[in-house]
């Protein structure tokens, strides 16, 4: 489900160099997304003091935008450490047996009563892979025939506390250089179509964002936790009612390829418990947290009927990633954000396919730059973006998108008969753009859609030349 495009948009050098600071944003999102709060609590705390200091970057252009929306929060407020904003209740509350109008298919929603915290693992923690249902995932697995690669786990840190598995091609770790398989999806085929998703709710300001989709008329794919699930059951099905494609983002947010066999059914397997038991339907897609996926993970996900769902990547460094998530904790601005955005947008107009950008809606930055400014200013573009979820980016409907409510028929079971799943090889930045090199102006710090292609060895010699990753390396 990778759609290639032509020729790849260079921007400058230092952007390229991807690998040290993914693996900082990888330990630091892990640290901070479990500390997201039930509705019932204060909102999301800023991060603990750390001795590791903030990345100082120069400060990001100004930008342009087409749009923005008149009770935008200002983006001097916008800030890591900024005030707790005021959150919306949610529209409606659904009852117990409500069918979503745009999917009739659906049984109705179970009863929220039956969602009971004590009946799963503890919130935000691995869980447990000895428990009956674990022990059931995992003969589901094992019956499913899809064969398992011996691939190691890998050592927390990324890319650069494993250089030997970031080398080793034959694994596709799409974290390290970007390979992808024939099943990943990384972008839409129609050109101008934008796969809207979010991801790490459903938390506290994601009744904002529904608010301010609901009044655009606009859908989105929500990739969701599963402890944050159990934590907001009555968020995730106004989601779901309100037509929105709920998918999966494991049960604690780990990044996989870092876990055991047993683990990684776990983890799919309560994620995906989760959704069914607040929902009544069984999501077939997920999102590694990190994109954190090679061929053991994908393996075992199809052994459970799930196709994974990255974001579109023009590199083997360079992602359509906003880098949202990182203004709470003070690692980036909401400016350099909106730059992250642009340099997207500048690559997403000239691509021959659609496209998927990663955001997310666990705190309220996030969620204010996404509804004060970048889909304001992505509806006034012209010509228009279709921005959709994922499912119908595909062109299929959204029952495709579940278990109880896929015909299989033009959405086959990815685990279908019980075969050994055959992955074939993609290359690494298969979904590749073109342009003119003053579309995008990137700045040291972000690898945001610039579509620089660095091997890891320059890293070393940028580290020389500017002294940047050295702290982002710390």
């Amino acid at each position: 489900m990778k759609f290639a495009t032509t020729t790849l948009l260079f921007a400058p050098l230092l952007v390229a160099a991807h690998s040290a600071h993914e693996d900082l944003r990888l330990a630091r999102h892990a640290k901070i997304a479990r500390q997201a709060p039930t509705p019932a609590s204060a909102p999301p705390p800023s991060p603990p003091a750390t001795t590791t200091p903030p990345v100082v970057a120069p400060p990001p252009p100004a930008v342009s935008l087409l749009s923005t929306n008149p009770t935008a929060v200002p983006l001097t407020q916008i800030v890591s450490g900024q005030p707790s904003p005021a959150t919306v209740p949610l529209a409606t509350t659904y009852t117990a047996g409500t069918v979503p109008s745009g999917l009739p298919e659906a049984p109705g929603l179970p009863s929220l009563s039956s969602i009971v915290p004590s009946n799963y693992p503890p919130l935000d923690k691995l869980p447990p892979t000895d428990s009956p249902e674990v022990k059931a995932w995992i003969a589901e697995v094992a019956a499913s025939g899809i064969q398992i690669p011996n691939i190691l786990p890998t050592l927390p840190g990324g890319c650069g506390a494993n250089a030997q598995a970031a080398s080793n091609a034959t694994n596709c770790w799409w974290t390290c250089g970007g390979c992808t398989r024939d099943d990943d999806i990384t972008s839409c085929p129609d050109k101008m179509t934008w796969g809207l998703t979010y991801d790490d709710g459903p938390a506290f300001y994601t009744p904002n964002l529904l608010q301010y989709l609901a009044e655009q008329k606009i859908k989105s794919t929500f990739f969701t936790v599963g402890s944050r699930v159990i934590s907001a059951p009555a968020t995730l099905q106004a989601m779901h009612i309100e037509g929105h494609q709920i998918s999966a983002h494991t049960w604690a947010h780990p990044p996989l390829t870092t876990l055991t066999n047993d683990e990684i059914i776990a983890e799919l397997g309560w994620s995906r418990k989760a959704i069914k038991d607040v929902l009544g339907v069984t999501p077939n897609t997920f999102r590694p947290p990190y994109g954190d996926i090679d061929d053991r993970v994908r393996a075992i996900a199809k052994a459970m009927g799930m196709v994974p769902v990255l974001w579109t990547r023009i590199g083997p460094y360079a992602t359509f990633d906003t880098d949202d998530f990182n203004i709470n904790g003070g690692i980036t601005t909401v400016q350099q954000v909106l730059v992250n955005w642009k340099n997207i947008l500048g690559n997403a107009t000239t691509m021959n396919t659609g496209f998927i950008v990663l955001e997310h809606d666990l705190f309220p930055q996030a969620v204010e730059a996404a509804t004060g400014y970048i889909l304001p200013d992505a509806i006034a573009h012209q010509p228009p973006f279709k921005i959709e979820p994922v499912i119908t980016c595909l062109n299929k409907p959204l029952r495709d998108a579940y278990v109880e409510t896929n015909d299989n028929k033009t959405n086959p079971p990815v685990a279908s008969g019980g075969a050994v799943g055959t992955l074939s090889s993609g290359a690494p930045g298969s979904a590749q753009v073109t342009g003119a090199a003053d579309t995008v102006k990137g700045s040291s710090g972000t690898n945001s859609a610039t579509g620089v292609l660095t091997p890891l060895g320059v890293i070393a010699a940028i580290t020389a030349v500017t002294g940047f990753f050295v702290q982002v390396a710390l």
